[in-house]
């Protein structure tokens, strides 16, 4: 019950991993000429593809253009990931599930007319989609080191990049721990197994969503959930990354984002003078018992500026009294 029970928890942290990658994804190609789908269902029973990117039909504009991590240069109009975290390998068996889940894909992509000849067609005569409209992609965060003794894996010129064949099909392999540290290849390096690495993706991560933040947030969780004495604090991870995604939105979109945070979240990790930073004396006071607002300041600083009677104003006879003799005893 025990070894069921880890199994199943080690099988929801996996799927929590593939989650976060498609969802930076998404973020990544958000507003572009290609839409994003996670864990695509390809058959009646459960086999969920983890991503895939697909060309946007002419009629969606385009609102901005992308500097694409390296390995996704030369996108087509259907491309196919298959996606593997720290914890797991990617062997000959994912290389051929994805190639299967192309199979699969690419039947729910025919078109009912009947094909002609020369065209590609499924067991029914439906035209399938043609075979350069279709990109595989393999993502790993570590090398396969074995995968890679067993086929043909060629270095493409950028790190960490390489062009794998695998039967008849082509793939392009991205190995996360060796691509090139630089600031358009944040999104690979956020999934890194090296901290460091996640560090400086953190740094140069521009969000295009306030949805971004978020996914931020959770990979941070996971990390410090499975690397517990990680030398990195949420409030490193947070701010070097959300400096940058806040400067790449829109006056709209940053007000948006601050309106969903709560005053805490605002103000956290804010020094007492920024907080306080612009608001007028009273405001500063306002809400404060009198008390409060007198702490720490000397006798002297309390009375300056009050007339001789408003500082005797609310003493008693007695007192008023022993201040008398006092001061006749200061003048003797």
């Amino acid at each position: 019950m025990k070894h069921a029970r880890a199994t199943d928890l080690m099988t929801e942290n996996r799927r929590q991993w593939h989650r976060l990658f498609g969802i930076g994804l998404t973020d990544l190609f958000a507003d572009s000429g290609w839409r994003v789908e996670l864990e695509k269902e390809l058959a009646l029973t459960s086999q969920l593809l983890d991503v895939v990117i697909i060309e946007r039909q002419q009629t969606a504009i385009p609102t901005r253009s992308i500097q694409l991590p390296d390995g996704l240069q030369g996108l087509r109009a259907h491309n196919l990931l298959t996606y593997k975290s720290r914890h797991e390998a990617l062997d000959a068996w994912a290389l051929d599930e994805l190639i299967g889940h192309y199979v699969n894909y690419r039947k729910l992509n025919a078109t009912p007319a009947v094909a002609t000849e020369g065209d590609a067609a499924d067991a029914s005569g439906s035209r399938l989609p043609p075979e350069t409209d279709f990109q595989l992609y393999a993502v790993a965060t570590r090398h396969p080191k074995g995968l890679c003794r067993r086929a043909d894996c060629r270095p493409t010129g950028l790190d960490g990049v390489f062009d794998l064949r695998w039967g008849l099909h082509d793939i392009r392999l991205i190995v996360l721990g060796n691509i090139a540290k630089h600031r358009r290849n944040a999104p690979w390096e956020l999934f890194s197994a090296d901290i460091e690495r996640v560090r400086h993706g953190a740094r140069h991560y521009q969000g295009y969503r306030p949805e971004a933040e978020r996914l931020l947030y959770e990979l941070y969780l996971r990390y410090k959930l499975e690397i517990p004495d990680m030398p990195y604090t949420m409030a490193d991870f947070m701010r070097e990354s959300l400096e940058h995604i806040m400067d790449d939105m829109t006056d709209d979109q940053r007000q948006a984002f601050l309106e969903r945070m709560s005053p805490e979240e605002r103000l956290r990790g804010l020094p007492p003078e920024e907080r306080l930073r612009g608001l007028p004396p009273e405001e500063r006071l306002r809400g404060l018992p009198p008390e409060e607002r007198l702490r720490g300041l000397p006798p002297e600083e309390r009375l300056r500026g009050l007339l001789p009677e408003e500082r005797l104003r609310g003493l008693s006879a007695e007192e008023l009294r022993r201040l008398k003799d006092l001061l006749r005893q200061q003048e003797g």
